[in-house]
């Protein structure tokens, strides 16, 4: 990896410039107008580089085994012994752990092979398949079973390709495709289908920026027509992942440049409605990144402004064009979380800079939310700063209560946790609430009675009829469902993320303050992929907590 070993060039710059400058020019300050933020531990004993909430309440942290010691010890003694390991050949202490979510505790976990900059997603049965990293784990799969005593499993070279900066998708068929990382211009599979194991994929090398690549942890999501769009460099296409064929060929986003890791943008799958329509629409949006020629500049101390803009795009249109809208704050490495009532959370990050090692200057503390409904430079809403700097390695994932649970941010080349660095190693895990969330809209907010069995199991293409309370008369056309699929977030791309509107056939008042709303699921797995997802009722762009159901 080019930053790790230009680190110690630029060391000397680097402190030079921090003893240099004060304090107060790394931090931002910004008045929000909704949402609060809220401490839920002052030290998990990693950086939360990695995270995906599974169907038990339960959140797997992560970040990668060669920082240094953690501040958090193994239990009973255990130690990680590995002889290929580049910092600590044994190590006691842990470097993931699980959150259990409704009792705001956690656990160490014990991961045996270096999960650094990997990448991940949840197979229909709920199991977490993790794949990749660096040095011994970059052709490793680890599984990890959702349940309280549970532990990472390797199940050895489960990959054919190094993979490091990866995205996983989950396809129709409930198979993983794992596409790209470092050197990497190809795709497989997980598990394994037919021979050959390894398929090239041209277009990561068109979109290789030579030296800085541009290229990694690509944005992946699948279409409504079960192929999928990939977005690489400034670029994208549309593909048949069976046939290896581009079936479409996007625009260059305007301005030409880079959204990919190191110039890290975000991205998101705009929620798909109309889903009994025979052609649905589907849009993208990427916003953030940095400027061409960043990462360079930021290696000589020139820490450039990152993009205020973002790109949106309808995929499925027959002659697809971007559209700009600028953002109220310049961000790289920020995250983008989808919200049960549709609009889209941008969090963390810098507004100068690149990702790498010290590579981000200026934090940016407030988040934005993204109304994709409203009208064209009406859509963002500044919120309320968080008190801590989330820089490189920080992620955001959206919990069952409608919060964004928020952790990570180590810029260093190991755990730095004193004083004398400008961003210290971030152990703290915080929770995000919304303006939904705010409790004067508690009267309007659904609380669901049935299904009552968690992890109800739904098909596809049938009536779904949940009830819900609400204190509040209910209008019937401002109802409606949605299905989130919980994401495999790092490196400010949430893989996986899916937001479905259910929409509304009929909304009925059974009792006083009861309802039943009456929606039909989706019509098959291209829209939704069998697995695991979050429903919510949402009343007036209120959510209720939701539900896990499990399609299939």
């Amino acid at each position: 990896m080019s930053h790790y070993y230009s680190f110690i060039v630029h060391f000397l710059s680097f402190f030079l410039l921090l003893t240099t400058l004060p304090c107060h020019r790394f931090l931002t300050e910004a008045a929000g107008t909704g949402g609060r933020w809220e401490l839920l531990q002052e030290n998990i004993g990693i950086t939360a580089m990695h995270m995906q909430l599974l169907h038990n309440d339960r959140v797997v942290i992560f970040d990668r085994t060669d920082f240094g010691r953690s501040n958090l010890s193994l239990p009973n003694g255990k130690c990680r012994e590995d002889p290929t390991e580049l910092v600590l050949k044994t190590d006691c202490t842990a470097h993931s752990v699980e959150y259990d979510v409704l009792t705001n505790t956690f656990r160490p976990l014990m991961v045996q092979t270096n999960v650094w900059c990997s990448s991940g997603a949840v197979m229909p049965d709920g199991r977490l398949i993790q794949t990749g990293g660096f040095n011994d784990g970059e052709r490793k799969v680890r599984v990890f079973n959702p349940c309280s005593t549970c532990d990472w499993k390797e199940v050895g070279d489960g990959l054919k390709a190094r993979r490091w900066y990866a995205t996983n998708q989950i396809l129709p068929d409930g198979k993983q495709i794992i596409i790209g990382g470092r050197r990497q211009f190809n795709y497989e599979f997980y598990p394994k289908t037919s021979a050959p194991d390894v398929y090239s994929l041209p277009f990561l090398v068109q979109t290789n920026d030579r030296g800085i690549e541009n290229n990694l942890y690509p944005f992946v999501f699948l279409n409504t027509d079960g192929n999928l769009f990939i977005f690489s460099n400034n670029r994208a296409i549309l593909f048949d992942y069976k046939v290896a064929k581009v079936v479409k060929t996007y625009p260059t986003i305007p301005g030409g440049d880079p959204r990919c890791y190191p110039s890290t943008g975000s991205a998101v799958l705009l929620p798909l409605k109309n889903l009994q329509q025979p052609d649905i629409e589907a849009e993208v949006l990427i916003c953030g990144g940095a400027p061409k020629g960043s990462y360079t500049e930021a290696g000589k101390g020139n820490f450039v402004k990152a993009l205020d803009t973002c790109g949106r795009i309808k995929i499925t249109d027959a002659n697809p064009q971007w559209s700009i809208e600028t953002m109220p704050q310049a961000r790289v490495m920020g995250d983008m979380i989808l919200l049960p009532n549709g609009d889209v959370l941008i969090v963390n990050g810098a507004g100068e800079g690149t990702a790498g090692w010290e590579y981000g200057r200026t934090p940016v503390l407030s988040p934005v939310i993204y109304k994709p409904n409203n009208a064209v430079k009406s859509r963002f809403e500044e919120q309320n700063p968080s008190a801590i700097p989330r820089m490189y390695h920080s992620t955001a994932i959206l919990l069952r209560n409608g919060r964004i649970l928020v952790g990570g941010s180590n810029p260093h080349i190991n755990y730095e946790f004193g004083n004398d660095v400008m961003f210290p190693t971030e152990l703290r895990l915080e929770a995000f609430y919304p303006p939904y969330l705010d409790t004067v809209k508690n009267n309007l907010r659904p609380k669901i009675i049935s299904p009552t069995s968690n992890k109800a199991s739904i098909g596809y293409n049938e009536k779904l009829v949940i009830r819900f309370k609400v204190t509040d008369t209910v209008i019937p056309n401002t109802v409606s469902v949605t299905m989130v699929a919980p994401s495999f977030t790092t490196h400010s791309f949430s893989m996986n993320q899916r937001l479905l509107v259910l929409g509304n056939e009929k909304v009925t008042n059974v009792e006083t303050t009861s309802y039943d709303v009456e929606v039909i699921t989706p019509r098959s797995s291209n829209l939704a992929p069998s697995g695991f997802y979050l429903l919510f009722v949402v009343h007036q762009g209120i959510p209720s907590e939701g539900i896990w159901v499990q399609i299939k």
